[in-house]
């Protein structure tokens, strides 16, 4: 194990421990993205809005499966997840948690216990790292993994399909990709429908309306090699962007990069 400078310890080869041992860590306020962890297994986007925007959500994300592919809902008031994780707890297991208020992070916290109260319906939304170990074995390398970094995520011009209260653009994650790998990424994350599938487009971002890869909405730039061609995938924040743009009362998220990680194997989302 090696230390941090806030003294909590994080394993020395993250992919290898067992979810289960993550989950404790980040309840015992480790915090930092999950990109690379716990190789094998499938990680989630959370989003927790009241109960009267329950109905919303879920046809939000009917509407935008791409974007917003929902793995679990919990009961109101409930922070379990009993298919994905047994025993886990959403208010303490990942390792950030954002507080929203009328459309605005408000707070990022490692613990959200004391901002959960009874009427709130917990969506856990499909993620991208889910397929990574995928594209790895199949010899595309991730740039940000290599470079020690969070995925990139950006907000693009697209808009997604409103539902009720709800709506607001698609936000996607991009990872540069050698010229002649790029068919095999595609390939590999079709297969992962619940974890936004094949990317959404190759090539020049200014077609999604990405002015500068350089400056991401969330995460962290990336530098590509010489070869590489940005590829992009839809992203669970697209349900932040909506926050945003729809500016519901009160929300909790996971901070982005900061992932919810899971029991289930990724295998078992391949189709």
């Amino acid at each position: 194990m090696t230390v941090r400078d806030d003294l909590l310890p994080v394993p020395a080869d993250p992919a290898t421990i067992a979810p289960v041992v993550a989950r404790e860590l980040f309840r015992e306020g480790l915090s930092l993205p999950t990109t690379g962890w716990c190789d094998g297994y499938a990680q989630a986007n959370l989003l927790v809005m009241p109960r009267d925007l329950a109905y919303d959500v879920l046809l939000f994300a009917q509407r935008n499966p791409v974007a917003c592919p929902v793995i679990d809902v919990g009961e109101p008031g409930e922070a379990a997840t009993h298919h994905l994780a047994r025993g886990a707890d959403l208010r303490t297991d990942l390792p950030a948690y954002r507080i929203w208020e009328d459309g605005r992070p408000v707070a990022e916290v490692r613990d959200a216990r004391r901002h959960w109260c009874g009427d709130l319906v917990a969506f856990l939304i499909g993620c991208s790292f889910t397929a990574e170990s995928a594209l790895r074995e199949a010899g595309v390398p991730l740039r940000h993994q290599e470079q020690g970094v969070n995925v990139p995520m950006y907000v693009t011009a697209r808009p997604c399909r409103g539902a009720g209260a709800l709506h607001g653009p698609l936000v996607v994650t991009m990872r540069p990709v050698p010229a002649d790998r790029v068919a095999a990424a595609v390939r590999v994350t079709a297969r992962y429908p619940t974890a936004h599938g094949a990317p959404v487009h190759i090539g020049d971002p200014a077609r999604l309306g990405i002015a500068d890869l350089a400056r991401p909405d969330f995460g962290d730039p990336v530098a590509p090699r010489d070869g590489d061609v940005p590829v992009f995938w839809a992203c669970g924040v697209t349900s932040q962007a909506m926050l945003m743009a729809s500016r519901p009362p009160f929300a909790i998220t996971h901070a982005p990069g900061h992932m919810f990680i899971t029991d289930v194997r990724d295998a078992a989302y391949q189709i």
